[in-house]
C-alpha cells in the first residue's frame, strides 16, 4: 500500500493549501502533526510513502535560543522513522538539515564554481574587531552578517564601514534587550552610532555567523530588488522580486513583491538565472524543491545566489492565486500513488 504523508502543523497557511492542491488533484495525504511525537517516532513498516516535511513552528523571538532550537530539528529529522528503501522524499531529511548550515552551503556551491555571494574569509569573526579588521584585509566597505542558521531575517544584518571617514551604520531585525537578550524584532532598525552599533554588532556575531560581501543590488523605480526563485524538480515553478528601500528584501518586513515580467528583464538574463538555481539545485541530490535567493549585481546584472532553502515553497503571491508550487507537489504524490498501482 502507498500513502502520501506530510509532516508539518495542521491549520498553517503551508499545510490548508497543500491540502487544496491535494483536493484539486484528486488525492489525499496523511497529516502527521510535528508535535505527536510518539505518534511519527513509531514508524511505518507496512506501507511505502512519499514524505513531505514542513518546518517546525518556533515561537521564540529569542535570537540566542536559534543554536538550541535548529539542532532540535535536526535531531528530529535524524530520528524520523521512514526508511529511504520504502520511502519517496520530496527533499530528504539529510538534503534538509544540510541547506540549514548557510556556511556549508555556500562552501558547496563555490567549490563547484557556482556564482555566490562570497563569505569574507574561512573563519567566521566572534567580535566587531576581528570583523572590521577582517574587512580592511579585504578591502570590503559592506557586508550581510547572517546567524550560520536561521530563517525570515531572523539576525540578519547589513553592516556599511568607511574608516576613513569614521562612519558606520548597521541595518538589522535584531536587538539587544537587558531583559531578554538578544531578539528578533520582525521590524528594519538603522543604527548609525559607533557606541550602540560596536555592542549590538558583538551580540550577534557571537551566535556564530557567517559574513558575506554586500553586493549593490539590482534597481526598478527607486527600490533595490532580488529574485526568490522556486525550482522543483529542476524547473523554476515561481519567481518573484522582493523590492526594497533598504538592503534587507524579506517581504514580511513591510516590503514590495513584484511579479518578475514587471522588471522587463531579458529572457536570456532570466535564463541564466534559473540555469544557475538547476546548478545548484544539483549539488544536492535529494533536493527536489527549493527556494533560492538570487541577487542580481547592479550594473553587470550578473546573478549570484544569496541563500538556499530547502522548506522556502510558501509564497503568498502563488497561494492566494494560481497555489502551482503546491499544485505541482500534489502532482508529484499523484504520479508516485498511480505508480505503484
Amino acid at each position: 500500500m502507498r500513502q502520501a504523508v506530510l509532516i508539518g502543523t495542521p491549520g498553517t497557511k503551508r499545510t490548508v493549501y497543500l491540502e487544496r492542491a491535494a483536493l484539486r488533484e484528486g488525492i489525499t495525504f496523511r497529516m502527521l502533526d510535528w508535535k505527536d511525537r510518539e505518534v511519527w517516532q513509531k514508524g511505518f513498516t507496512d506501507s511505502e510513502f512519499f514524505l513531505k516535511i514542513d518546518p517546525p513552528l518556533w515561537e521564540s523571538c529569542s535570537l540566542n535560543e536559534l543554536d538550541h532550537l535548529t539542532a532540535g530539528y535536526l535531531k528530529c529529522l535524524e530520528e524520523l522513522p521512514f526508511q529511504a528503501p520504502n520511502t519517496e522524499f520530496l527533499n530528504s531529511p539529510e538534503v534538509i538539515g544540510a541547506l540549514l548550515d548557510k556556511r556549508a552551503c555556500k562552501d558547496r556551491l563555490l567549490a563547484e564554481g557556482l556564482s555566490v555571494t562570497e563569505p569574507l574569509s574561512e573563519r567566521s569573526p566572534l567580535s566587531a574587531e576581528e570583523l572590521l579588521d577582517g574587512m580592511r584585509r579585504q578591502q570590503m566597505n559592506q557586508v550581510f552578517i547572517k546567524p550560520l542558521r536561521g530563517s525570515g531575517a531572523a539576525g540578519v544584518s547589513a553592516f556599511r564601514w568607511q574608516p576613513d571617514r569614521n562612519r558606520m551604520a548597521l541595518y538589522t531585525c535584531a536587538l539587544h534587550t537587558s531583559e531578554l537578550g538578544l531578539i528578533n524584532t520582525k521590524r528594519l532598525r538603522k543604527f548609525l552610532d559607533a557606541e550602540e552599533i560596536i555592542p549590538l554588532l558583538n551580540h550577534i556575531l557571537a551566535l556564530g555567523c557567517i559574513v558575506e560581501r554586500w553586493y549593490a543590488k539590482g534597481e526598478y523605480q527607486g527600490f533595490s530588488y532580488d529574485l526568490r526563485v522556486v525550482m522543483q524538480d529542476g524547473e523554476p515553478d515561481f519567481i518573484l522580486a522582493r523590492l526594497s528601500k533598504g538592503p534587507i528584501t524579506n517581504l514580511h518586513l513591510n516590503n514590495h513583491p513584484l511579479e518578475v515580467k514587471e522588471l522587463g528583464l531579458s529572457q536570456t538574463l532570466l535564463d541564466s538565472v534559473v540555469e544557475l538555481c538547476r546548478k545548484s539545485m544539483k549539488c544536492y541530490p535529494g533536493l527536489r524543491s527549493a527556494g533560492l535567493d538570487v541577487l542580481l549585481e547592479k550594473g553587470s546584472m550578473k546573478p549570484r545566489i544569496i541563500e538556499m532553502n530547502a522548506q522556502g515553497d510558501l509564497i503568498y503571491q502563488d497561494i492566494y492565486h494560481e497555489n502551482k508550487i503546491y499544485g505541482r507537489q500534489t502532482q508529484m504524490m499523484k504520479k508516485w500513488l498511480l505508480d505503484g498501482c
